[in-house]
């Protein structure tokens, strides 16, 4: 089958440097590829950061093309992944591993041949005051042994003066000094109830928006409560039953299962300070390498904004208002009608009621996806959302989910 790639869903300056590094990997790998317009490609280059390259995706799996995504997310649904950004060598060793995959032998690289042994001939060993005079070369000597007598006398005298060292005294033991007393560590002083009535807004610096979860006092703060920005430092390990996770807080990553209704449960309990156990740098690889690559934390956030709502909005979003997506997410296997919500949500501003019907899902499914996505900053309202007066805000398991 011959090689050909095309080029699709994407702006002009893409797919112009995206033209350039081709012409330069496909040299390198003997000029088997052949760059088409899509519709002649077998395979062929979907942007799907921009907003028609998931469109884009959709019509050519239909048609049976095998997709390379572009994308800065580390997971994807196409048949091939390409990170965004892109160089020459990751576009050279993608389009490598495709061309083995179809069969095609491609060029080694010429050996370059070792270096031959320089043959340094040896120096012949030569004494220094060979070229003096005899009666310099005995004055040398002569100077050299008044030298070491005169070092030689000199330790004799000194040693001679130095009086004789005192045996080490024995000092006894101090007796021992009753421990100072310990105060007790003060009881730790509660959230102040009012705090489950509030909308709390962080932002995520590098992952969107943030929303957090219920207040659980019984055992602490619910899991969304401590993944906002900052509330966590450094690499950490949490255990609950067969699951752990992994959390870089510095890095908003984590290690753990891939996928995310196994982690349903850790949603609705809380968690206290002493459940995150901080782990050294060597435990941390070695865990980390068990447990596979490393996602965004953001994806864990979406998750439980996905579940906290229950099939209704968070407090202050009314269903007869509309919402549309501002960026397509990365949608989840575990959840195919996702896929379908977003796709009408990225054609026009909807209500909830509007999105579902156009879709063929129900109306609880929507209000849980667009939780999810105005959590992350996926999604927005049309217009301000209209503030909430904490005295009418629901409390519990809506009490603190934020939408903004």
């Amino acid at each position: 089958m011959p090689l050909t790639l095309g080029l699709t869903g994407m702006d002009p300056a893409t797919e112009s440097a995206l033209q350039t590094a081709f012409k330069v990997a496909n040299a390198q790998l003997g000029g088997h590829w052949t760059l088409v317009p899509e519709q002649q490609a077998h395979f062929v280059v979907v942007d799907m950061d921009s907003m028609y390259g998931p469109m884009s995706w959709l019509r050519l799996h239909a048609t049976g093309k095998s997709v390379i995504a572009l994308t800065a997310s580390q997971r994807t649904q196409a048949d091939f992944l390409l990170p965004h950004p892109f160089t020459t060598d990751s576009i050279s060793k993608l389009l490598g591993e495709i061309a083995v995959q179809s069969g095609q032998a491609l060029p080694t690289p010429a050996a370059v041949p070792a270096p031959a042994p320089v043959d340094i001939p040896k120096q012949p060993l030569t004494d220094p005051t060979a070229a003096l005079p005899d009666v310099v070369v005995e004055l040398l000597q002569t100077d050299r042994a008044h030298a070491d007598a005169a070092a030689a006398k000199a330790a004799q005298q000194i040693a001679a003066a130095a009086p004789a060292a005192p045996p080490p005294a024995v000092v006894p033991p101090a007796a021992a000094e009753p421990a100072p007393a310990v105060a007790a560590p003060p009881a730790p002083i509660p959230a102040p109830a009012a705090a489950a009535t509030t909308i709390a807004a962080t932002a995520a610096p590098a992952a969107g928006l943030i929303a957090t979860g219920p207040t659980i006092t019984a055992r602490g703060d619910g899991l969304l409560d401590w993944l906002v920005p900052g509330r966590l430092r450094g690499m950490l390990r949490v255990v609950q039953g067969n699951e752990r996770l992994l959390i870089d807080a510095d890095q908003r990553k984590y290690h753990g299962p891939a996928a995310l209704k196994p982690l349903a449960d850790w949603f609705d309990r809380g968690f206290a300070a002493s459940d995150f156990e901080v782990m050294p740098a060597a435990q941390w690889e070695a865990a980390a390498v068990e447990l596979g690559a490393s996602m965004p934390l953001t994806r864990l956030v979406w998750f439980g904004n996905l579940l906290a709502g229950q099939g209704r909005l968070a407090p202050g979003y009314d269903p007869q208002r509309r919402y549309r997506m501002t960026k397509w997410p990365q949608t989840e296997r575990e959840y195919p009608k996702h896929f379908r919500i977003a796709t009408v949500m990225m054609k026009a501003l909807s209500t909830v009621a509007e999105i579902a019907e156009a879709s063929g899902v129900t109306e609880a499914e929507v209000a849980d996806f667009i939780n999810a996505s105005l959590a992350t900053g996926f999604a927005e309202p049309e217009g301000d959302p209209t503030p909430v007066e904490p005295s009418k805000s629901s409390g519990g398991l809506f009490g603190r989910l934020r939408g903004r």
